[in-house]
């Protein structure tokens, strides 16, 4: 009688380290919301979006924990990004027709 062992291919996600990357990038869409209210600094929401978008190809390489901070840092970014373009169309157009 012999004994097989069957390995599932799943490992314990625990035992994985976070991602560095997706901690920058969540740490910097907080200063880019901040900077957004307090300075009006939005270009920081352009490192932000770069940077999630480096820590989710990391994440997926190297199967480590950290993508719902990508992912959050992403959202947060491309929001900005929106915002930003949207009031700068407006301003255009309400500076334009004056």
């Amino acid at each position: 009688m012999s004994t097989e062992i069957v390995h599932t291919g799943q490992t314990d996600t625990s035992l994985q380290p976070v991602n560095r990357q997706a901690i920058v990038a969540a740490a910097m869409a907080v200063l880019a919301v901040v900077g957004l209210f307090f300075a009006g600094m939005a270009v920081i929401a352009v490192f932000v979006v770069g940077a999630g978008h480096v820590a989710l190809n990391q994440i997926q390489q190297r199967g480590e924990r950290g993508r719902g901070f990508a992912i959050a840092a992403l959202a947060v970014g491309y929001g900005i990004g929106i915002l930003s373009l949207g009031s700068a169309l407006i301003f255009a157009v309400t500076s334009a027709t004056q």
